[in-house]
């Protein structure tokens, strides 16, 4: 009766099933089998041969039951009521009805179909009983098939919830699978543009000293010797840094979280340090300040600190005269950088020689990425804060507005 031949077939489930044409041999044999036993109470007539025919045609209807659960069950109770009308209640018509009961809540879409139908089909096989039953109605064995078919119907519905349960808890598995994927592509996504950021940070300031330097000590190595020797030095220094930078990004991706070293992020407190070794590189910075920078502290002060680097490197490197201006302005809430810088070309298309040097044989326009712009952008926006770039009177302006006191997002 509870035959996993009955519930609908899952693609999705890799266990094996019973096939439906043995649950329907089976119910039949016993349903037919049921069909000649015995009464055992006086009370009612041995199963007669209307029973028994009734009794075929119910087993013989039974796989019929997966397409019209509801038809087949009427049908039961139909041959049920025929065969209690001849005067025999035949035990064999009792299973059928059981077996089509349960397939009807198994496969009904709601509870509230099913319930209307188990309390008809009982209401029904009780009537039905009665002719069979004058002078004792109640008798167990009239409740008998009634319970038989409440039974039925409980166990299909208890099946139909268990199928149901499965299905909702495989979809939330699923949906759940997909969610941990999804963000883990998205905190990996995240962790490639933030080591691409501090990448940049670590190393496009200083490469460009050593560019520009290696430039000037080219064209000056045979006239003024003096001044490629002091290149030279900036470019040993500027590789000791970047070095140094590289190998503390490397132990930080190669530590623990636990481990991972905790070395200090510059920040505004570091600015004259930078405006000197720009200076010492070839660009004459002036800093102007108003406001209290002590404000600024935490992650702003470093992201503060890296877009005045950025700014002051690209001005460097694509600048004309050779000089730039850096305005902070710390006020209210907010922080306020402007950096702007003379250019012959767009800031990105073409780098400059250093001041008093003929460019090179190997120096030659190289279009910019604009990577170093990008990741400025996110790195500010990790902030809440701000950025513009563009053309402005007499040169190229860089302003980034951040909030103070802020606490980055990455």
């Amino acid at each position: 009766m509870t035959s996993s031949a009955d519930a609908p077939r899952d693609p999705s489930d890799p266990r094996p099933r019973v096939p439906a044409w043995v649950g329907d041999v089976v119910g039949g044999i016993l349903i037919v089998a049921f069909a000649f036993a015995p009464v055992p109470d006086e009370h009612y007539a041995p199963p007669n041969w209307f029973a028994l025919a009734f009794s075929m045609v119910a087993a013989l209807a039974l796989p019929l039951r997966r397409r019209w659960p509801i038809p087949v069950l009427a049908a039961d109770i139909a041959l049920f009521g025929a065969a209690a009308a001849s005067g025999a209640l035949a035990p064999g018509l009792g299973l059928a009805m059981a077996i089509a009961m349960f397939g009807v809540t198994n496969r009904a879409r709601g509870r509230g179909t099913a319930a209307i139908v188990t309390v008809c089909a009982v209401a029904s096989v009780v009537l039905l009983c009665l002719p069979v039953t004058i002078g004792s109605p109640f008798q167990p064995r009239v409740f008998q098939y009634a319970l038989a078919i409440a039974f039925a119907a409980a166990a299909g519905d208890a099946t139909r919830s268990r199928r149901q349960y499965i299905v909702a808890i495989t979809e939330r598995a699923e949906r759940a699978e997909q969610t941990r994927e999804a963000e883990a592509r998205r905190r990996v996504s995240e962790e490639r543009l933030r080591i691409a950021r501090d990448l940049h940070d670590a190393v496009a300031h200083q490469i460009s000293v050593i560019s520009l330097n290696a430039g000037v000590a080219s064209s000056a190595i045979e006239t003024r010797p003096e001044t490629a020797k002091e290149s030279l030095a900036t470019i040993r220094s500027a590789s000791r840094t970047v070095l140094g930078e590289i190998g503390a990004l490397l132990q930080v991706l190669r530590a623990d979280d636990d481990e991972a070293p905790t070395a200090p992020q510059p920040g505004l407190d570091r600015l004259d340090a930078l405006t000197r070794q720009i200076g010492e590189a070839g660009l004459d910075v002036t800093v102007r300040v108003e406001g209290d920078l002590s404000r600024v502290v935490g992650a702003t002060g470093l992201v503060a600190y890296r877009v005045v680097q950025e700014a002051l490197t690209n001005a460097h490197k694509h600048g004309a005269e050779h000089r730039a201006h850096v305005l902070l302005t710390a006020v209210d809430a907010a922080l306020t950088i402007v950096v702007t810088n003379p250019v012959g070309v767009r800031p990105t298309d073409q780098a400059a020689p250093a001041p008093g040097d003929a460019a090179s044989p190997g120096d030659a326009p190289t279009p910019g990425s604009r990577l170093g712009l990008t990741g400025l952008r996110e790195r500010v926006a990790t902030v809440g804060g701000t950025v513009e770039t563009g053309p402005a009177p007499g040169g190229w302006r860089l302003t980034a507005v951040l909030p103070l006191n802020a606490e980055a997002s990455s």
